[in-house]
């Protein structure tokens, strides 16, 4: 019997890893779209989840995700979940929303291209604060 075990799969490690739990009041809401572009990339496909007052941010989430051309839903789920009535407590019902959304086809020619105009804002502000800091070197000079 103990033979059997050990030949079974385990589990891959990052399973569920691609699984976001988003809270309206913990991150703000970029903090979970920055996420959602990273685990796109890294694992093809993300699992929003939420709770309550949450939905509607979860929502915002995958909505600029799909209008930005980084992501295509692939399924919607809604339902109420019991929380709660431990301790002879009432269970508390909480709308529940789960979204699947996937990599776009150009994903990651949208990503490359972020970068690259991040890169290029970022050098040209560098740029800017080398500039202002000779003139004002200058200006104690005289």
């Amino acid at each position: 019997m103990a033979e059997a075990q050990e030949q079974q799969p385990q589990e891959p490690m990052h399973k569920g890893s691609n699984r976001i739990q988003v809270s309206s009041s913990k991150k703000p809401m970029f903090f979970y779209v920055n996420l959602s572009k990273r685990l796109l990339a890294e694992h093809g496909d993300i699992h929003l989840s939420a709770l309550g007052m949450a939905v509607s941010t979860m929502v915002s989430i995958a909505e600029i995700l799909k209008k930005d051309g980084l992501a295509v839903e692939t399924r919607l789920s809604t339902c109420m979940d019991s929380l709660g009535g431990e301790g002879g407590r009432r269970p508390v019902q909480k709308a529940k929303m789960e979204i699947l959304l996937k990599k776009s086809d150009n994903f990651d020619e949208l990503i490359a291209a972020e970068k690259e105009r991040q890169a290029a804002e970022g050098a040209a502000h560098h740029e800017e604060e080398e500039e202002h800091g000779e003139e004002d070197g200058e200006e104690a000079e005289e």
